[in-house]
Parts: C-alpha cells; sequence; structure tokens
C-alpha cells in the first residue's frame, strides 16, 4: 500500500537506565556475526546520514529495539547469534524479551489533527540554539520549535521514502519539560513536549537529533481534545 511502512518493535523484559542505552547498544552490534551498517550508522570514513532504521530505546522502563523497513529484515542477523545474554556496560544481563510486535503503518496527511507527545526531543544544534536563546517572546519561541519539528518530520518520511504532497501541520500544545542531557561530552538541551499534527505518526519512532540512542521518542495521545486546522 502506498505511504505504508514496515514496523517491527522488539521490547525486552530487562530495565535499563537512560544512560544504558548506549552500552545497549553496542552489546547488539557486538553480537552480531557481520558489519550491517543499519545498526550502528558508520561507514568506513564517515556515517550514514539518512533517518536511522535500527533505533534503541527505553520503553517502560525497559530495553527496546524499534526496526523499520530494511531494518526489520536486518534484524535477522542479529536473531541468528542472539543468546539471551549481553554485557552492558560491565554487566552480564539476561535479555529475556517481552514481546515481538510486527506492523504495517500507514503514514499520512488528514483532515483532522491528532495528538502527540515527544520525550527527550533535542531540536537545537548549537546554531539555532543561540538564535532560540535570543528569541525573548515564548509565542516566537514555540513558533520557532514547531518550524524545527516539521523540518524532523519530514526528515523522516523522507527517510522511510515516504513524501508528502500537502502541507504539513504542526502545532506544539504545551512544553513539559526543558533540560540539559549530555551526550557525547557535549551539554544539550533537552524537551518534553506536546504537539498536534495532522500526520498519522507510529508510537515509538524518534525524531529530532540522536534518534538511534532514546531520543525523541513519540507516542499517540489517544485521549485527544477536539482540534482543527484554524
Amino acid at each position: 500500500m502506498e505511504n505504508q511502512i514496515e514496523i517491527l518493535t522488539i521490547q525486552f523484559k530487562t530495565p535499563i537506565s537512560d544512560k544504558e542505552i548506549k552500552w545497549f547498544r553496542g552489546a547488539v552490534i557486538h553480537a552480531l556475526q557481520n558489519d550491517n551498517i543499519l545498526f550502528h550508522n558508520h561507514t568506513p570514513t564517515n556515517y550514514r546520514y539518512s533517518y536511522p532504521l535500527i533505533q534503541y530505546k527505553r520503553i517502560d522502563q525497559c530495553a527496546a529495539i524499534v526496526c523499520i523497513n530494511e531494518g526489520v529484515a536486518a534484524m535477522g542477523d542479529f536473531f541468528a547469534n542472539y543468546t539471551g545474554e549481553m554485557t552492558i556496560g560491565n554487566q552480564r544481563k539476561q535479555m529475556e524479551i517481552e514481546s515481538l510486535k510486527p506492523a504495517l503503518f500507514t503514514i499520512k496527511l488528514w483532515e483532522h489533527m491528532s495528538c502527540y507527545k515527544i520525550k527527550r526531543w533535542l531540536p537545537l544544534n548549537s546554531r539555532n540554539y543561540a538564535i532560540y536563546n535570543q528569541i525573548e517572546s515564548l509565542v516566537e519561541r514555540i513558533e520557532f520549535l514547531e518550524k524545527i519539528l516539521i523540518g524532523n518530520i519530514l526528515a523522516f518520511t523522507k527517510g522511510v521514502g515516504i513524501f508528502l504532497e500537502e502541507e504539513l501541520v504542526c502545532r506544539i500544545t504545551e512544553i513539559t519539560r526543558s533540560y540539559p542531557i549530555r551526550n557525547k561530552e557535549v551539554n544539550m538541551e533537552a524537551f518534553d513536549i506536546k504537539f498536534v499534527s495532522n500526520i498519522s505518526l507510529p508510537d515509538y519512532i524518534g525524531l529530532g537529533k540522536n534518534v538511534s540512542i532514546n531520543c525523541g521518542i513519540v507516542v499517540a495521545e489517544h485521549a485527544c481534545p477536539k482540534t482543527d486546522q484554524g
């Protein structure tokens, strides 16, 4: 079907902290018998700059992996050698799988708006962080973030091979929290927000920066107030 993507969400029973996600990612890569670029997004000389199709998450406080399109097929390389144990950091852990949830999801624009929330969203690079901090008006700050959010969603749709022909609309309805997180020795500003949009998005995909390691996690809010596009 047009605009349909394949998703596999793998949920483990093992609790994991936010700081352990990068170690969890490393343990999965270590378990592979071949060097599949989709698991780490590094080429021999640079990065794979496309949208990550294998993402390492913390869902319900436990380790999880979200795979999209080619990433779903690539997980066969992992399961071919999966023993049920991983070394995360310096700890050997039992990694029993709680659930495997395959799905086909249709991404499209609608006449109505849907409600979402994002946790650990990193919209700001060094350049637009400086611009953001110079904006005094809260309304203008939100408008600035909304433009970045639209760009993040379009980067996702392009990365999964979907090109939208009509206007994508996003409105941030609440900034629940903003806080610093440290990534690769760099301090970054993270946001937990709620927003409405006229696009359908699958749960647990990432938007923004560092989506492969538990940032920008999107979840639909099903108890959504009535909204329009006005």
